[in-house]
């Protein structure tokens, strides 16, 4: 009984042979736990070393993206990352001139920079001891006219500062500027005078000679018939000068042919009225060297009727 008893619980103790010892058993217990601890050990070392091989490959990756990442904001070999004040990593313009903005404004010129677009330099100051000599005025002969209407009353002392002249105040008369630049020279012309009083517009003045003072007079001279008219001069001091003339015409063409007697082309005015009387006022303006003069034609150029179509005269004058 006793050895079917030991039996039972030697077959229960252990896995090994029924006819094995207790001790031997015992030891194949120990031994199987201790295999499994082992085991169990070295998948710990191995979740262990994965989780720093992962942590690792991370700190990798991190350097690698941090590298790239400062090394993106310039290019090798920029040279504009060597020029002392220039931020790294700033860019150079780019396209045509002007479509960078006005990055060439302040500081000196980047690399690359086109010369136009350099901050232009300052202009030197002129020295005190040789100022700057203005331009000389253009001394080239110059000549325009212009018509406009005559001013009911036309103060001859106020118009003429320099020279004036006036026709027909007793008959064919003259009148001049008393003490006047004597510019003005009366050269003749073709057909009769005749003296008339009958102009639309009044004439005065305050410096005459030989009639010192006239108030309002309308008194002026004419000539009839096709090619017949006036020839005037003034003469040149090498400066600008601007010459009022009055006319007028009665049932007639009139033309003014205005010249210099240094050459150029000739400038022409018509005035014309076919069924009654017609007056202007022409500005002449010129310019010619001292000793030459401006000449000036007035002419009937057509009669509209048979009774004395004419050109008329009243004045002129000088400023």
């Amino acid at each position: 009984m006793a050895d079917e008893d030991r039996t039972r619980t030697d077959s229960r103790a252990g896995d090994g042979p029924p006819d094995a010892p207790a001790t031997h058993r015992l030891r194949a217990v120990t031994a199987g736990q201790t295999r499994s601890a082992l085991r169990r050990i070295a998948r710990s070392r191995r979740r262990r070393r994965w989780a720093v091989e992962g942590l690792a490959v991370l700190v990798c990756l991190v350097a690698l993206v941090s590298y790239f990442g400062t090394r993106s904001g310039s290019e090798p070999g920029d040279d504009q990352a060597r020029v002392p004040g220039i931020p790294a990593g700033a860019a150079r313009p780019s396209g045509p001139p002007g479509a960078e903005g006005r990055t060439g404004d302040a500081g000196p010129a980047l690399p690359g920079l086109r010369p136009r677009q350099r901050t232009p330099s300052p202009e030197p100051t002129p020295s005190a001891s040789s100022p700057a000599v203005p331009p000389p005025a253009s001394t080239a002969p110059t000549l325009s006219l212009s018509r406009g209407e005559v001013p009911a009353e036309v103060d001859l002392t106020a118009a003429g500062t320099r020279d004036w002249m006036h026709w027909g105040l007793h008959g064919t008369s003259t009148v001049r500027k008393r003490s006047g630049s004597g510019e003005i020279v009366d050269g003749g012309g073709s057909g009769a005078r005749v003296g008339w009083d009958g102009n639309q517009e009044v004439f005065s003045w305050r410096d005459g000679t030989s009639e010192r003072s006239v108030r309002g007079t309308s008194t002026g001279v004419y000539t009839c018939g096709a090619r017949n008219g006036f020839t005037l001069e003034v003469a040149g001091s090498g400066e600008l000068r601007t010459v009022q003339l009055y006319v007028g015409t009665w049932m007639a063409r009139g033309r003014l042919d205005a010249r210099l007697s240094t050459g150029g082309s000739t400038s022409t005015l018509r005035l014309e009225d076919p069924y009654t009387s017609q007056s202007a006022q022409v500005t002449v303006r010129f310019l010619v060297p001292k000793g030459a003069r401006l000449l000036l034609s007035w002419t009937v150029e057509k009669a509209f009727t048979r009774h004395c179509g004419n050109v008329g005269l009243q004045a002129v004058a000088v400023r």
